[in-house]
């Protein structure tokens, strides 16, 4: 028993079932049904109509051999030490308990504030011996009228 494919669907077609068109170049065509025939010559895409069998070859439809389905690549997370610090720091300061890390950021508020407090007394003992004299412009040390006090605009 000889059974054809229709050549629109793609679907089997049996002896003395289906249709068969010739065209006028003497090419003949078979078809499953009057619905396949109708479609070809309304030359519509056998890819693009969901129910033909080269559209399910096309789109990878009702392949059951193929269950496994392919395995993504995961992104693997590298923890790398950053320009100010290296990684063994960075990792120390993370596992640090909370309460020793509140100790040490109090340490250094009152280290930085000691020093502040020192460098302000240093400047306050060693003021410029002559702080009292009025201020001079450079302009009114050479003779002209932008010393301190002249009056508005100078010109």
């Amino acid at each position: 028993m000889r059974v054809d494919r229709c050549d629109f669907s793609g679907y089997r077609v049996y002896p003395s079932k289906g249709r068969v068109y010739v065209r006028g170049d003497s090419k003949s065509f078979r078809f499953a049904s009057s619905k396949s025939e109708s479609l070809f010559l309304q030359r519509k895409n056998p890819r693009k109509i969901a129910w033909t069998q080269v559209y399910r070859r096309m789109h990878k439809k009702g392949i059951t051999e193929e269950v496994a389905k392919k395995r993504s690549r995961k992104n693997v997370k590298v923890q790398r030490g950053v320009v100010g610090a290296d990684l063994a720091s960075i990792l120390a300061k993370r596992t640090a308990k909370p309460e020793v890390r509140a100790a040490a950021r109090q340490a250094a508020i009152t280290k930085a504030k000691t020093e502040k407090k020192n460098k302000e007394e240093k400047k306050a003992t060693a003021k410029p011996v002559g702080a009292g004299a009025p201020k001079v412009s450079k302009q009114g040390a050479k003779g002209g009228a932008g010393g301190a006090g002249a009056g508005k605009g100078g010109r």
